[in-house]
């Protein structure tokens, strides 16, 4: 294998020194932790123009498919008390109320990470 035709390598790619004062050095160092990415790479990125995804916004979704899930079981549930399944005739009508007002608390949930984003 020719050696030109090879990727060159991060090990050997060149460096670059940028001066800063030591506030925008913490300030870098929190974004980049924020963004779940080394200070290097965060700022290559951000030099590059790429867009810089956080990963506190990669947990809120996590958490919000989380929720949506619960969401879908307890309707699914709420769906099949409301039939009037024959196995399901010894359910009370407060156990009903209390699905609907846990419906009512996910959605309240879900919410509240919505509006953190």
């Amino acid at each position: 294998m020719n050696n030109s035709d090879t990727k060159p390598s991060r090990k050997h790619a060149r460096r670059l020194r940028i001066p800063v004062l030591p506030e925008e050095e913490q300030i870098i160092k929190e974004n980049a932790a924020q963004a779940g990415l080394a200070t290097a790479v965060y700022l290559r990125r951000l030099a590059l123009g790429y867009e810089i995804k956080s990963s506190i916004d990669q947990q809120h979704i996590i958490e919000l498919s989380k929720i949506n899930a619960d969401l879908g079981r307890l309707g699914g549930l709420l769906k099949l008390w409301l039939t009037n399944d024959e196995r399901l005739a010894h359910i009370e009508p407060k156990t009903i109320t209390v699905v609907l007002e846990r419906i009512k608390a996910t959605q309240a949930a879900m919410l509240e990470v919505v509006n953190k984003l």
